[in-house]
């Protein structure tokens, strides 16, 4: 492997990144790809992470897909270091794929804990312990996790996606201050409600635990809307242009920042607050 000296923000790096198929991940690659940036979309939808790469393509820019399971490690070292054999460096990884489980505790069998833990935080433990040990023999890197506002606030009726942010964040944060000596950068996206596949019934690889009617299902699609979901362009020019800053903590929309400092100012009346949502969408439920 070519040593490098420094990151390049970001003409002429190479970034990696998972569930670069649709969504958050997709919008990433087309934004990176506009600023000089080579991407990799890697996602289990291969056919679609192709379409994607395609589009940026025709654009101008630089992109390939490769198929790919976060949940086996093998899988992803061994995509990790065919981009490393043909590209020569890694500037950025994007630990990006997750999918949701939605329902209360109650009706949670174990192997719906399983997918959500192997997809969500087993995935980003893959994608780290390929490319930590990369960037250190680079002497430079970036290394941006995908968690959510879930991973900073309590949030009802998704308690294992809830679970796997807060596990994200923590390990978002620990590993910059261990990386920092290293010239490794770490950051954590942190979004609030954005325009995704993940919105409805958590992805294609999701799961909605209760059957719901299509009143109901109308009901939960209102109170998504009342909470302006971001469109995943528009997060993605804002997300890229915190990670230039080297930002440790990027939550968007940046108004979900009022939650996040009411949550550390005032724990106990966030957690009212949840409550009393948890109790609005159990009414809807009903």
């Amino acid at each position: 492997m070519e040593s490098n000296e420094t990151i390049r923000v970001y003409n002429g790096a190479v970034a990696i990144i998972t569930g670069g198929a649709s969504g958050i991940g997709a919008a990433l690659g087309r934004e990176l790809a506009k600023r000089g940036c080579e991407v990799v979309l890697a996602d289990r939808q291969i056919d679609l992470a192709e379409e994607v790469a395609e589009t940026i393509r025709t654009a101008g820019g630089k992109a390939s897909a490769a198929e790919l399971d976060v949940t086996s490690f093998d899988a992803v070292e061994a995509m990790i270091y065919k981009t490393i054999k043909r590209t020569g460096r890694l500037d950025y990884m994007f630990n990006n794929a997750g999918i949701g489980t939605f329902g209360p505790a109650s009706v949670y069998k174990i192997e719906d804990w399983d997918s959500v833990l192997d997809v969500n935080l087993r995935g980003v433990i893959h994608g780290i312990q390929v490319t930590y040990q990369i960037m250190r023999e680079q002497g430079f890197g970036h290394i941006v996790n995908t968690a959510s506002l879930a991973g900073l606030l309590a949030s009802p009726g998704s308690i294992s996606y809830t679970t796997t942010k807060h596990a994200v964040v923590g390990l978002s944060k620990t590993l910059r201050i261990e990386a920092a000596p290293l010239g490794i950068r770490v950051s954590v996206l942190c979004p609030g409600f954005i325009r995704t596949p993940i919105l409805k019934g958590g992805g294609k690889y999701g799961k909605m635990l209760m059957d719901i009617s299509p009143q109901q299902q109308e009901n939960m699609e209102k109170m998504i809307e009342k909470l302006r979901p971001m469109p995943p362009e528009l997060f993605a020019v804002k997300a890229v242009d915190a990670i230039a800053k080297n930002k440790a903590i990027i939550v968007l929309p940046s108004w979900w920042k009022l939650f996040w400092w009411l949550e550390r100012l005032f724990p106990a009346w966030s957690l009212h607050l949840a409550q009393k949502r948890y109790k609005t969408q159990v009414e809807n439920f009903k």
